[in-house]
């Protein structure tokens, strides 16, 4: 069983950036994969960028060049750093984790592949 907590959302200004931190339970972290999804109003769970237990990398088309995902095992953390913030990057960010291996050795992008969830924190990108 594993427990995911994130942090760091808030209100910033397009332009501005955030830094997501998600803190896990257990002592395997480093055997998960990780993922970090968002949820706007109205639209489906989308997976923004994972990172996986060898730490390959995967980004949303959208993201790229100004997100990026990392983590520390020791310190069971995963991160969201997020950059030149747009106000369509506004919506709920939720840490996931996930022992499911996808083919390749690459990221699972599937949300129904991720085993366990956090409550999600929300990010405001005003205009």
């Amino acid at each position: 069983q594993m427990q995911l907590v994130e942090s760091g959302g808030g209100l910033v200004q397009a332009g501005g950036s955030l830094r997501l931190s998600c803190a896990a339970s257990g002592r395997t972290f480093s055997a998960y994969d990780m993922g970090w999804f968002r949820q706007a109003p109205g639209k489906e769970r989308e997976l923004v960028a994972g990172i996986t237990s060898g730490g390959s990398t995967n980004y949303a088309d959208s993201v790229k060049g100004r997100f990026t995902i990392s983590r520390d095992n020791a310190k069971i953390r995963a991160y969201l750093q997020m950059n030149s913030l747009k106000p369509e990057d506004t919506a709920v960010y939720y840490c996931a984790a996930t022992t499911r291996r996808a083919r390749f050795g690459r990221v699972n992008q599937a949300a129904s592949q991720y085993d366990y969830w956090g409550q999600g924190t929300q990010v405001t990108v005003s205009s």
